[in-house]
């Protein structure tokens, strides 16, 4: 007669558990998903910027041997990330095939400039940077003029302020969302368990062991949950790699190990620190205020 009860007592609690892991592991999904578009949002970010470039116009009359000098100067430069020498003949094809026909046989010669483009890293393309750069850029005697689009610049990096601060908040709101989902999901399964937690200071039990069992448990729910996390997160970035490649990179190990170590904490700590203030919660409790 005594038997079922206990055994489905064990169903009950083990169910409880089951679910509770699923939902942490669901939530975890989530913020490792945002964690790697928030991270990658900045080398998007970076790609972008460092498409900004300088145009290094050359007169006519130099050497060979003067422009090659004059690249592996400007390469040593601590804000320039590469450089592309382009001679007169290769400019002129380059035209050739934008226009689609052959604008030096129309003239008669070729009007164009041999010119050296110059890419930057991210850091150094915001307006202030671009225009000491320019100045400097000026000063080399082999160079005639300097292009780059002023009012391409400004756009690009307004756009990039406004969207890192719309996904500063944007990440803000849902971490909290995630942290909220998961405390409830701890506060329900410990909820289940308020009449044992009763019973427990009852026969004298302190509140240090009391909450020991409760405590273990809840680190067990985070490594399982972040343990599920990371495996769906490994799973569909290789699954997609092609779709997301330039979007989020899976080459930088050091980015994505960030983001499973940084899924299993959280798991960990979330779980852990919800469970001791609902546990206490209801060590604070009276017995009649356990049905409400």
């Amino acid at each position: 007669m005594g038997g079922p009860k206990p055994q489905k007592l064990k169903q009950r609690i083990f169910s409880s558990w089951v679910t509770s892991t699923i939902s942490i592991s669901l939530v975890l999904i989530m913020l490792g998903t945002l964690a790697l578009v928030l991270i990658n949002a900045g080398r998007l970010s970076d790609y972008v910027r460092e498409k900004i470039g300088f145009t290094l116009v050359l007169h006519d009359d130099i050497k060979e041997v003067e422009i090659i000098r004059l690249q592996k100067l400007i390469n040593a430069a601590d804000h320039v990330k590469s450089t592309r020498y382009i001679d007169k003949e290769t400019a002129a094809k380059e035209l050739t095939e934008e226009l689609g026909e052959d604008f030096t046989g129309f003239l008669g010669f070729n009007p164009l400039f041999s010119s050296i483009d110059v890419k930057l890293f991210a850091p150094y393309t915001n307006t202030d940077n671009l225009l000491v750069i320019e100045k400097e850029f000026l000063e080399y005697p082999q160079v005639k003029e300097v292009y780059y689009q002023k009012n391409l610049v400004s756009v690009i990096n307004q756009n990039v302020s406004r969207i890192s601060i719309i996904l500063l908040i944007i990440s803000s709101l849902l971490i909290f969302i995630f942290v909220a989902l998961i405390n409830n999901t701890i506060r329900i399964s410990v909820y289940s368990q308020r009449f044992t937690i009763n019973t427990m200071q009852l026969v004298g039990a302190g509140k240090s062991f009391i909450r020991k069992p409760f405590l273990q448990r809840s680190l067990f729910f985070g490594i399982y949950g972040a343990l599920i996390a990371n495996l769906v997160l490994i799973s569909g970035v290789y699954a997609y790699k092609k779709e997301l490649y330039g979007i989020i990179s899976t080459s930088d190990l050091k980015v994505t190990s960030f983001v499973f170590v940084m899924v299993l904490v959280m798991g960990m700590s979330i779980s852990y620190l919800s469970t001791y203030f609902a546990v206490n919660k209801f060590l604070k409790m009276k017995f009649d205020e356990l049905f409400y």
